[in-house]
């Protein structure tokens, strides 16, 4: 089978989020619960909690568990996730600030320490 030369695509740089690219709605608040599940799960991961022991930390069910651990967060809000990691014994620290003259707006950062 011949593989045929296509015509040259341009590439768009991505932002960072995934979500604004695609020009999803509340892109800023999905990227964050994305970051903090990421952090749920390492905890999760590196602590070598079965579903069903996470759930009971976590008090929730084992299903919602498995949502968490495949992403589908739609019925996590922020704060709960938030809550999540306190109940795996971290610290969550919000830090407000002045945001940069750059003339972007203001923006939402989860990073893990």
């Amino acid at each position: 089978m011949a593989i045929r030369k296509s015509a040259k695509q341009p590439v768009t740089r991505s932002s960072g989020d995934v979500f604004a690219d695609l020009r999803l709605p509340n892109a800023e608040e999905k990227q964050t619960k994305v970051r903090l599940a990421v952090a749920i799960n390492q905890i999760i991961e590196d602590q070598h909690l079965a579903q069903g022991t996470a759930a009971r930390r976590l008090k929730i069910n084992q299903p919602k568990i498995s949502a968490l651990s495949n992403y589908r967060l739609e019925g996590f809000s922020v704060e709960r996730l938030m809550n999540f990691l306190t109940a795996l014994d971290r610290d969550v620290d919000i830090v407000i600030r002045r945001k940069p003259r750059s003339g972007r707006t203001g923006r939402i950062l989860v990073t893990a320490a």
